[in-house]
């Protein structure tokens, strides 16, 4: 298995160093002859720990800078993409070096078979709606080169790149081609760690998940230190270091990953309440806070989100079973509950046989909410008997021990618990 590596910044460097360090001859090019002088001359020309005592330990042995380009990739099975992917004035990503890359690659007559996978940061859909077509367009004039494709993002921390390579807590390999899959199997089995194979869409995505989670932390943070300043009196650096001595950053029962997945929003007393008092003391304050004004302006279109959804799939004459009217497993709370406002919705748009069912919550519901016309059931068994279509608000243990049982109907999980 031989591989080459386009482009040796942070990534590209570090991919490739990382494959020769696990045995695989690794061909290393880049556009910039300062950086692959300064490279053959042992110079790392950034400021990354161990990488210069990998490419000693490497160099001329199974990392190459001096191999012909044409010679390495008719060599290769794998091609990774490392070039950068810069912002346009717009924002969108520019994508010109991905293109110059793949054409040289292309312009290497060979009837070889070879994985062209994209490693750098790319907006979903890159492969599947650019990088694809484009390659199509190409190959049409070259017949018997043989193409597949891969997207397979990195996770790395400047400062700790290698150490996040060679160890990795997690591979995400796009993929949609068995051939495709098996040259990237083989060039990760030597890892051992996770391998998640989902579509080119859906890597590229988690790649942004991450990036865009950390960036909104940030700037919630700093969103908050400004209200703090602005109300005053606040110890801003203390009251963060508080903030992280809660066990569910540490991976507690209610870990910190239960609050980032996708549902119906939040509800229950505590966090509607808070949010909304926090905007509103902050305003008075002289600061208006965008982020918590879109959170909770984000919690409220959910909702309308989900019963459009429904909308464009189940007519107005058929039954819909709700699963769940607490606004979370193992509480019969039901204050604020996501799913008072999604039954309502559904009333406004004409739905009115509509069932519900909640393992505790049912007679709290009822109390709290007495003029809501639904059906409540008492069991399961019972729900499943009068609904064609099933809305899963609640994500409680027995519906996900029932999976099976559930899913003979029209089911509609917006807790993503199958």
């Amino acid at each position: 298995m031989k591989i080459t590596v386009l482009g040796l910044g942070f990534v590209g460097l570090t991919t490739g160093l990382g494959f020769a360090k696990k045995g695989f001859q690794t061909y290393g090019f880049d556009v910039d002859s300062d950086r692959l002088n300064s490279l053959k001359s042992f110079k790392i020309p950034f400021h990354e720990p161990h990488l210069e005592d990998i490419l000693k330990e490497t160099f001329d042995k199974s990392f190459y800078l001096d191999v012909d380009f044409e010679t390495a990739i008719k060599n290769s099975d794998a091609i990774f993409l490392c070039v950068g992917t810069p912002s346009k004035e717009d924002g969108s990503a520019d994508l010109k070096y991905i293109y110059a890359a793949i054409e040289q690659v292309l312009n290497v007559n060979t009837d070889k078979l070879q994985v062209i996978i994209t490693k750098s940061t790319v907006p979903p859909s890159t492969v599947s709606q650019k990088v694809i077509p484009f390659v199509d367009e190409k190959l049409d004039k070259l017949p018997g080169r043989k193409v597949v494709f891969a997207s397979n993002p990195e996770f790395l921390r400047e400062g700790y790149c290698w150490e996040d390579f060679i160890e990795p807590d997690r591979i995400v390999i796009g993929v949609e081609d068995e051939a495709a899959k098996n040259i990237l199997d083989e060039i990760y089995k030597p890892f051992n760690a996770p391998v998640h194979y989902v579509s080119y869409n859906s890597a590229e995505f988690i790649k942004y998940l991450s990036n865009t989670l950390l960036s909104t932390l940030i700037s919630y943070a700093n969103e908050m230190s400004v209200i703090a300043g602005k109300i005053g009196d606040i110890d801003i650096p203390k009251a963060f270091r508080i903030l992280h001595e809660d066990k569910r950053w540490f991976g507690a029962p209610a870990s910190m990953s239960k609050y980032v997945y996708p549902g119906c929003g939040y509800g229950g007393y505590c966090l509607p309440k808070d949010t909304s008092a926090l905007v509103q003391r902050s305003i008075e304050s002289g600061f208006e806070p965008k982020i918590l004004k879109a959170n909770i302006d984000i919690n409220d279109k959910i909702k309308y989100y989900i019963t459009e959804s429904i909308e464009e799939k189940v007519e107005k004459s058929d039954s819909i079973g709700i699963l769940g009217l607490s606004f979370k497993p193992e509480s019969d709370d039901v204050r604020i509950t996501p799913t008072k406002a999604i039954i309502e919705l559904l009333f406004e748009k004409g739905y009115h046989s509509i069932h519900a069912y909640d393992p505790i919550a049912n007679e709290e519901f009822k109390k709290f909410y007495p003029d809501m016309a639904i059906d409540y059931c008492n069991s399961l068994d019972e729900l499943l008997s009068k609904s064609n279509n099933l809305l899963v608000l609640t994500g409680w243990k027995e519906f996900v021990e029932n999976k099976d049982k559930i899913q003979t109907k029209n089911v509609f999980d917006y807790r993503y618990i199958y």
